[in-house]
């Protein structure tokens, strides 16, 4: 087992899970193809369903809008669909809501998803750090990761319902991003929403179709007219609005696909567990490894055609999704065998 962290620049390392490209550039392409445990994206995806090519030929209209945020609020547990505003991904509403507040602290629970303190820095607002909500302090806004990415930490739902009335009062900002929520629906605070609280849900990780560029918003009425209005016409292509409306719809594949995905979380504990591989956090779609050497087995990996997400600011970290099925867990298998000897 060669040591290879001097080699390994930080500044060099992906700042986001999922670019093949990049791969290819610092590894060379695999002959055997990517398998990509970078980016805790649902390696077991929603079966497509049959596509119109009208879908793609003419603009999204206002009823296959209507009839998306219809079924999202029913899969989300919103009392009305006008608390939905549909967006092509959760990642651009976080780019959005910091442009319609004025100057805000900004409380940013971390370390999290850096896209949050990204936007709100963007925006000019003041970006004040802190590692627990009991900490959060003074503040107009509080963003929480729930649960969080990369380490799965879970926030309790009265105490973030507590948060957000606090705000609220003041005028104040709850932003919950439920990116990774939808394993366990009954810790998400979606249907409680109300002025100063906002829930992010994104579709892409859990029914693993992320290329579709699907996301939404849960929030009160006057908000939701407000982001419609910024977002602008036609924020989601149509094929989008289509598949987004059956999968959401589709009660029977969610409870298995819960089902699957723990299971399948276990046995990836277990693959690690038996490299000796120390488990810091995660959820059903990925773990957090804490290791020593951690940028170095990066590499290692790499190497060897398998893709995992380091931090440039955790050298002792690495996320890794779910591996496809078992002839992905044996290849990660081989590769952490040849790491360990």
């Amino acid at each position: 087992m060669r040591s290879l962290f001097s080699s390994i620049d930080p500044f060099a390392l992906p700042t986001h899970g999922g670019d093949l490209a990049a791969a290819d550039a610092r590894f060379g392409r695999p002959a055997a193809g990517w398998l990509d445990l970078s980016t805790g994206i649902s390696p077991f995806p929603y079966p497509l369903p049959a596509l119109d090519l009208s879908y793609c030929q003419r603009l999204p209209d206002a009823t296959m809008e209507g009839a998306l945020r219809e079924a999202a609020a029913a899969a989300y547990g919103v009392a009305a669909a006008e608390q939905i505003v549909v967006a092509a991904g959760s990642q651009a509403v976080i780019q959005t809501l910091p442009r319609l507040r004025p100057f805000s602290r900004v409380a940013v629970i971390g370390p999290t998803y850096a896209e949050h303190t990204a936007a709100w820095t963007n925006s000019g607002h003041q970006i004040l750090p802190c590692e627990t909500i009991e900490r959060i302090g003074d503040v107009d806004v509080v963003v929480v990761v729930n649960p969080n990415n990369p380490d799965g930490r879970r926030h309790d739902p009265k105490r973030l319902l507590e948060v957000a009335a606090t705000l609220a009062k003041k005028g104040g900002l709850l932003v919950v991003d439920e990116a990774f929520g939808d394993i366990d629906p009954d810790q998400s605070l979606a249907p409680h929403v109300h002025p100063g609280l906002v829930v992010l849900r994104s579709f892409g990780k859990f029914f693993g179709l992320a290329g579709l560029r699907l996301g939404f918003v849960i929030c009160d009425p006057a908000m939701a007219r407000l982001l419609r209005t910024t977002l602008g016409p036609w924020p989601v292509s149509g094929p989008a609005l289509h598949i987004g409306r059956i999968a959401l719809a589709d009660q029977e594949w969610m409870e298995k696909a819960r089902v699957r995905l723990v299971r399948e979380a276990g046995l990836l504990d277990t693959l690690l567990a038996k490299a000796e591989l120390s488990i810091a956090g995660g959820t059903a779609l990925f773990r957090l490894i804490n290791a020593p050497r951690a940028w170095a087995l990066y590499e290692h990996l790499g190497q060897r055609g398998i893709l995992v997400r380091p931090f440039a600011a955790s050298p002792r970290w690495l996320r890794v999704g779910l591996p496809p099925g078992e002839e992905g867990r044996r290849r990660l298998e081989m590769a952490l065998t040849d790491w360990r000897n």
